[in-house]
């Protein structure tokens, strides 16, 4: 049997005349949505989850391109841009009788979350990104031979084609390089888990790499055009995240600062995977934001 979050509901949700989204929902009181990462699934809030849910209507979708959800064809850059890929969250949510939510994602879910809160303010009222820099800050900060590290970026980033052929000629092996070298806790993600996770990669290339392809193009024009206008996240916003700054260079919390009005930005010690690798910590900031500003 496959995992699921203990207690959640699943269903399927249209967000679009093409695309329908797998999620899981509990709880009950304010809603909190969260999104999740690259190589994982909604599964990966399954701590977090079921702790807000004691006080929080708690929603886990798998982003479009990813897990059980429908995954369309790649029919130009705005498929899978991360602007098209936040609609697809506020309609859910609104489908789900929540016109309004706090909202935190992980990784590539973190930068659906951030596009969500720059483009429907009147929809996410707090909003908390995991271990990422904006796309368009995350490009400038990788230069040098410490960009190695983000070699999965510039692969994907490859006009269609070749990636997709070379990923799948050995997914496993590829999209597990990274649950092993990210992880400062490999016991954080137990055997099952993980191979669901890459089960669900291993089922998901072209769309993964097309998720990959629109943030080193129609992405950055989207950061490109608030950075120009001058449009900044006015909800609260929390992120936490590892110190990468210190090898690759740069400041976080200046470069957050330059997109949020009312910023709490921490460095964290676990691993890239922290919402599975310390739960609670995550948990805990996430309950504290949904109070800032009430």
């Amino acid at each position: 049997m496959r995992p699921t979050i203990a207690g959640f509901e699943y269903q399927r949700v249209s967000v679009s005349e093409d695309v329908s989204l797998h999620v899981a929902v509990g709880g009950t009181g304010t809603p909190v949505v969260l999104l999740h990462g690259f190589p994982q699934t909604h599964l990966m809030w399954r701590h977090v989850a079921a702790d807000l849910a004691a006080d929080h209507t708690v929603i886990c979708p798998d982003l479009r391109g990813y897990g059980d959800s429908d995954k369309p064809r790649e029919d130009g850059p705005r498929t899978y841009s991360k602007r098209t890929m936040a609609n697809d969250v506020v309609t859910l949510a609104r489908r789900l009788g929540h016109p309004r939510f706090a909202l935190a994602g992980h990784d590539r879910g973190a930068l659906v979350a951030f596009r969500a809160g720059l483009d429907h303010p009147d929809a996410v009222s707090h909003l908390a990104c995991l271990d990422i820099l904006p796309t368009l800050d995350m490009w400038d900060a990788l230069h040098g031979t410490s960009a190695a590290v983000a070699f999965h970026l510039y692969l994907m980033a490859q006009p269609p084609g070749l990636a997709e052929r070379m990923i799948s000629a050995s997914a496993d092996a590829f999209f597990g390089h990274f649950l092993d070298v990210w992880a400062n806790r490999p016991d954080a993600i137990p055997a099952q888990v993980r191979a669901e996770y890459l089960r669900a990669c291993r089922e998901a290339v072209p769309s993964i790499v097309a998720d990959y392809r629109a943030s080193a193009g129609i992405d950055v024009e989207h950061d490109e055009a608030d950075r120009a206008a001058e449009n900044r996240l006015g909800m609260p916003v929390t992120v936490l995240q590892q110190d990468w700054g210190a090898a690759l260079g740069y400041e976080a919390t200046a470069l957050w600062e330059a997109w949020a009005d009312d910023l709490r930005h921490t460095t964290v010690s676990c691993g890239h995977f922290m919402a599975e690798e310390a739960p609670a910590d995550v948990a805990k900031a996430l309950r504290e934001l949904t109070v800032r500003g009430v």
